[in-house]
C-alpha cells in the first residue's frame, strides 16, 4: 500500500520524466532540422534551456500533468498534454525575442512541440501501465447511505478502476473504524459525519500516515481563510462573510476590463463569422440571444449569446433546460455550443461590468427561487460577480449535482486571489475539449428522480 510519502515520489519522477522529454524532443528536432548541432543555434537554444524547462515545470504543475492517480483515459491525458504543450510553445518562442536568442529557429520549436506531445504522451502511458496498480489502493467510505451512494459512483481521485471500496455507516464503533482504517490507503468523509467523529477520525489517520478526504459543509467552507488572533490571552479566529475586499474587487475588474477588451478584438473575427453563420440559418431569427439573469447581490442584468435555438424556444414552454439531441438547438446552434463559440458575446457582459471572466455561472431567477429553497446557503453564490467560467466548471462536469458544484462556487469565493482566477483561466481551455462539461441532459430511460437531479444541476453548468 502507497504511503504519503510514496506518492509524493511518483509525482517527483514524473515530472522529471517530462522535463526529459522536452529535452530529448528538443535534441530530437535538432537532429531532425539540420543532420546534427550548428553551434550558433545550439548556442541559442543552450542560453533559453533553463526558461524552457522552467516555462514546461509551470505548465505541468498548473495543468496537473503530474496526476496520474486518477482515473484518465487517453483522451484527458492527451489533451491535457497537447494544451500545455501548445503554451509551452508560444511561451518559448516569445522568450527567444524577450532574450533576442534569435538563432533558436522557429522550426526547431515547431517540431519540437510534436515530440514533446509524442514522447510525454508514450512515457506517461507506459508509466501508468508499470506502476498503476501500486499507486491505488483501497478506500474506506464513511457516511449514511444517500451520500454514500453518490460517492461511490463519482469516485475520480485519487482512485482508478478496480480500487476497493469499504463502506461503513458513521455510527460505527470507532474501534472498528480504527481497525478498517489501517487496513486502507485512502478515508473518504462524507457530510454526515459529526464534527467530533470527524476529528477523530482524521488524527487517528494522521497517526497511521493515512489520506483523508472530507467533503466540506458551510461550516468548514465558513472557517475556510479564518484568521487567527489574540484577544487579550485567548486564541481566537476571525470569520469573515462570504465576498472580495475592495482592492480584491479593483484588481478583478482592471484585470477584467483589459482582458476582455484584448480578446473582443482577438475574437472579432471569429465574433463576425459565427454572427453570419446564425443569421445564414435563419435570416428573419435574431443573432443575440438576450436572458435576463442575476449577478451580484442578485442584481438583474441581461447575458448576451449567439441564438442557439429556435426563435422564441421557451415561449410555450418557459424556463426549460436543454437536455442532449434537444430539437429546440438549429444545426449551426449545436456547432455553436459544442465548440462554446455561442458564448463568446458574453464578453461584452465583462467589459460592462455586469459579469467577470471567472466566477459562479449566473442563474435564472426562475431556477434561484428553486435552488435556494433546497440548499439555503444558495445565495452566498451571489456575491460576488458572476462569470463566463468558473472553478465549479473546470472542476465538475454536467452530471454533477447542484450542492457539490455549491461547494466548488464556494471555495472559490473564500479563496479568491488573483492567480487563482488565471489557474481557472488556463484550465478552461480543457473544458472546450471536454464533452462531459457540456451543456444537455441525457434524460432517456432514466427515473423521474434521477431525471429532475440532472435538470437541477445541469442549471449551474459552463454553458
Amino acid at each position: 500500500m502507497p504511503s504519503i510519502s510514496e506518492l509524493r515520489n511518483h509525482k517527483v519522477i514524473i515530472i522529471l520524466m517530462d522535463l526529459l522529454c522536452i529535452l530529448a524532443a528538443y535534441i530530437g528536432a535538432f537532429y531532425i532540422r539540420y543532420s546534427g548541432f550548428p553551434e550558433r543555434n545550439w548556442d541559442s537554444f543552450v542560453s533559453l534551456l533553463p526558461w524552457i524547462l522552467l516555462i514546461g515545470l509551470f505548465f505541468i504543475s498548473v495543468y496537473e500533468l503530474y496526476a496520474l492517480d486518477r482515473k484518465n483515459t487517453l483522451w484527458d491525458i492527451v489533451i491535457k498534454i497537447v494544451v500545455a504543450v501548445t503554451f509551452m510553445s508560444f511561451l518559448t518562442m516569445s522568450a527567444s525575442y524577450l532574450f533576442r536568442e534569435f538563432a533558436m529557429p522557429r522550426s526547431v520549436i515547431l517540431i519540437a512541440t510534436v515530440f514533446t506531445i509524442v514522447l510525454m504522451t508514450g512515457a506517461k502511458l507506459l508509466y501508468l501501465k508499470l506502476t498503476r496498480r501500486n499507486i491505488v489502493g483501497k478506500v474506506l467510505l464513511i457516511g449514511d447511505d444517500e451520500n454514500s451512494q453518490r460517492m461511490i459512483a463519482k469516485i475520480k481521485h485519487p482512485m482508478v478502476k478496480g480500487t476497493h471500496i469499504k463502506h461503513i455507516q458513521p455510527n460505527t464503533s470507532m474501534d472498528k473504524i480504527k481497525h478498517q482504517i489501517k487496513q486502507v490507503d485512502y478515508v473518504i468523509l462524507c457530510t454526515s459525519i459529526s464534527k467530533e467523529m470527524k476529528s477523530e477520525i482524521i488524527y487517528h489517520s494522521m497517526e497511521v500516515n493515512k489520506v483523508v478526504y472530507v467533503i466540506p459543509t458551510l461550516y468548514e467552507l465558513l472557517m475556510q481563510r479564518s484568521h487567527v488572533s489574540p484577544m487579550e490571552d485567548t486564541l481566537v479566529m476571525s470569520v469573515k462573510p462570504f465576498g472580495l475586499t475592495w482592492d480584491q474587487t479593483l484588481v478583478k475588474r482592471v484585470f477584467d476590463m483589459v482582458a476582455s477588451g484584448i480578446l473582443i478584438l482577438l475574437a472579432s473575427p471569429i465574433l463576425l463569422l459565427t454572427a453570419l453563420m446564425v443569421k445564414f440559418e435563419d435570416p428573419k431569427g435574431s443573432i443575440i440571444y438576450k436572458q435576463e439573469r442575476f449577478g451580484k447581490n442578485n442584481k438583474p442584468f441581461t447575458i448576451y449569446k449567439f441564438r442557439s435555438m429556435i426563435e422564441g424556444a421557451e415561449s410555450k414552454t418557459g424556463p426549460v433546460l436543454a437536455t442532449e439531441n434537444d430539437a429546440r438547438i438549429t444545426k449551426i446552434g449545436r456547432f455553436i455550443r459544442a465548440t462554446r463559440l455561442d458564448e463568446l458575446p458574453q464578453l461584452f457582459n465583462v467589459l460592462k461590468g455586469d459579469m467577470s471572466l471567472v466566477g459562479p455561472r449566473p442563474e435564472r431567477g426562475y431556477f434561484i427561487k428553486q435552488l435556494s429553497k433546497q440548499y439555503y446557503h444558495y445565495g452566498y453564490r451571489n456575491t460576488v460577480q458572476p462569470g463566463i467560467t468558473g472553478y465549479a466548471q473546470i472542476m465538475g462536469k454536467y452530471s454533477t449535482e447542484v450542492d457539490d458544484k455549491l461547494r466548488f462556487d464556494l471555495y472559490y469565493i473564500r479563496n479568491y486571489s488573483f492567480w487563482l482566477d488565471i489557474l481557472i483561466l488556463l484550465k478552461t481551455f480543457i473544458v472546450l475539449f471536454d464533452k462531459t462539461k457540456a451543456e444537455g441532459t441525457a434524460e432517456k430511460n432514466k427515473p423521474a428522480s434521477v431525471a429532475k437531479k440532472k435538470r437541477q444541476s445541469v442549471s449551474m453548468n459552463a454553458k
